[in-house]
């Protein structure tokens, strides 16, 4: 139960920096406690508790639907990382061959406690259906909050100053939303590279503003025509304002961080490419910076 309240705390306190979920869950208490997390998940068990009627049997087959599924996904995120990160250093593989072996093995587990017990197939749903349309709604919340603003428009009419004023606020809400900026550590990558950077932005992420930023020093130079590539990749997404800077220094976590205080930009908005063998830091170490290609 202890690491249960640990690994889920830890878990939506992640998927809540992301912008998944509402950002009250990070209301810390005193010492630190994300009290939200821990009591929406006290919630939640005590409402499986009593959706199972306290049959541990059935409780049981809930926590091994859910564990065998934790574990198939497991397999599924090797397979997608051996497809588009194969640059990325690990001290550990697992040939594909196995992988796949495993992955069929959790399957079949999976679909043999589904026939045994479809019954609890349905109360796994039952909490897993709602947290997923919680966090989908959290991706496309600038969708959701244009489409209800149509709406609204369309059949409260009569309620003009009442719909201007949620007009406003919705049109605020949107522009703080894609205003996040967010940073992108390129060490002389070339426009290939930074292409499929702003199509994952495009893709995967709720801003108008991306900052390319070239920390240079006595070994790296950036080189001289990047500025220029930049400059068409802005033309190119025109949705999206792309600014280039220069910085002297070394690239590390204390600069990481620096800059993370100095433009107000928190350190899990910030991406770098596949780090080399030669990287001096593990990316745990970056403090929250993400890997974007």
């Amino acid at each position: 139960m202890l690491t249960s309240f640990v690994g889920v705390s830890g878990l939506m306190k992640r998927m809540t920096l992301d912008r998944i979920f509402p950002q009250f869950f990070l209301k810390e208490n005193g010492r630190q406690a994300p009290y939200y997390i821990l009591l929406l998940f006290f919630l939640l068990c005590v409402a499986i508790l009593f959706s199972t009627s306290g049959n541990l049997q059935a409780l049981a087959g809930v926590y091994t639907i859910s564990f065998l599924s934790v574990m198939g996904l497991f397999g599924i995120g090797n397979l997608l990382l051996k497809l588009h990160r194969k640059r990325l250093p690990r001290p550990e593989k697992a040939p594909t061959s196995s992988v796949l072996l495993a992955l069929l093995a959790v399957s079949l587990a999976l679909w043999g406690n589904i026939m045994l017990n479809p019954k609890y197939v349905w109360v796994f749903f039952e909490y897993f259906i709602p947290t997923f349309l919680i966090a989908l709604m959290m991706m496309d919340r600038s969708l959701i909050l244009t489409g209800l603003l149509s709406v609204i428009l369309y059949f409260f009419k009569p309620l003009k100053r009442g719909i201007e004023r949620f007009t406003i606020w919705t049109n605020e809400t949107i522009e703080e939303i894609n205003g996040q900026e967010f940073v992108f550590f390129s060490k002389g990558d070339d426009i290939a590279s930074l292409n499929r950077v702003m199509i994952y932005i495009q893709q995967n992420e709720e801003t108008n503003r991306l900052r390319i930023v070239t920390v240079e020093n006595e070994q790296f130079k950036a080189a001289e025509n990047l500025h220029r590539d930049i400059e068409t990749l802005d033309r190119a997404y025109p949705e999206i304002d792309v600014t280039y800077e220069r910085i002297k220094g070394n690239f590390g976590p204390e600069l990481i961080q620096e800059l993370s205080n100095k433009w107000q930009i928190p350190t899990n908005f910030m991406f770098i490419g596949s780090p080399g063998q030669r990287f001096q830091y593990r990316v745990e170490e970056l403090g929250g910076v993400r890997l974007i290609i």
